[in-house]
């Protein structure tokens, strides 16, 4: 289907040119020639790069996000050469042309500062890769799956806002690209697939805590043993790329005492995309663990001791 459509495009511009090649031949005129030979051009260059290359590329690409990323490239490539071949059909005198491009541009540089912002952010998502399709990134305040990348706009999958957990919303967020040119980009899985998060459990101060704190350390450093391993070798490649100090992956848990209840905070590794997953995992076998040992959970309460003694009632 994707091929007819292309096919129908390319044959309604050699159609095009055909018939304003029978124009010019019954009234011949040099504009309508002009008209003729650069729907030819255009016919040839979509033909090349939109029909020809793409018969030959798809089927050796099996990967969805290779091949997203083969038809935006070819698309571009056959922008580029069509605007090429018609400045040299059209224009006489090149000197001319820098001249009043030159004019132009001041002009509209002044009135759409906007949309420069956004195409010079747009090309340095091509050239700098600060994030591709797949990616998951915060710009500004939106947070999403980056599905979609264009020369002005890049379109995410968002992300929490009234769910939790980094699960998607189902709305799509249009961010002018604009904003990589003044603002922070977060990107969760450039290189890595994998953070760091931390799981608070509080317990009461009538438990055996270090007991307890073993006991959550061990299983949940057995839960996540897989992706620590990733981790760590995902994070050997990182340091040879930038300057990274080493840094811990194992699993941690440390104590913070309060008024009420003594908390255990876990810190553990755990996979971009399965954040939520992995929290409802550990707490589930926290809490089944902690019902066979006997550990009671810590929650803030009130003891009253003595109420005051306020007289018989008159």
């Amino acid at each position: 289907m994707f091929v007819v459509k292309r096919a129908v495009n390319l044959l309604l511009l050699i159609a095009g040119a055909v018939v304003l090649w029978l124009i010019d031949y019954t009234y011949p005129d040099a504009y309508i020639v002009k008209s003729a030979i650069t729907l030819a051009a255009l016919a040839i260059t979509y033909f090349f790069f939109s029909i020809l290359l793409y018969t030959l590329l798809a089927p050796r690409v099996t990967a969805a996000k290779t091949q997203y990323q083969m038809r935006k490239l070819l698309s571009i490539l056959n922008l580029a050469f069509s605007f090429g071949a018609v400045i040299m059909i059209w224009v006489v005198d090149p000197q001319a042309l820098m001249v009043s491009f030159g004019l132009l541009a001041a002009g509209v540089a002044i009135a759409l500062q906007d949309v420069f912002r956004n195409i010079v952010g747009g090309l340095t998502i091509f050239i700098g890769s600060p994030y591709r399709v797949g990616d998951r990134v915060k710009i500004k305040d939106a947070v999403g799956d980056v599905i979609d990348t264009r020369i002005m706009y890049t379109t995410l999958l968002e992300l929490r806002e009234w769910v939790d957990g980094d699960q998607p919303t189902g709305r799509l967020v249009i961010v002018p690209n604009g904003h990589l040119l003044s603002g922070n980009v977060y990107n969760y899985t450039r290189d890595n697939n994998f953070l760091w998060d931390e799981l608070v459990v509080p317990i009461s101060y009538d438990n055996d805590w270090q007991a307890a704190s073993e006991m959550v350390h061990k299983l949940v450093e057995k839960e996540t043993a897989e992706v620590t391993d990733q981790a760590r070798s995902e994070l050997s490649s990182m340091m040879s790329k930038y300057y990274l100090t080493t840094r811990e992956v194992q699993t941690r848990v440390y104590m913070v005492l309060t008024s009420n209840y003594l908390e255990l905070h876990i810190r553990y590794i755990c996979l971009t995309r399965e954040r939520r997953e992995t929290r409802n995992r550990l707490s589930r076998s926290i809490l089944e663990e902690f019902e066979q040992k006997g550990v009671a959970i810590g929650s803030s309460t009130l003891e009253i001791t003595k109420f005051p003694d306020i007289g018989a009632l008159p």
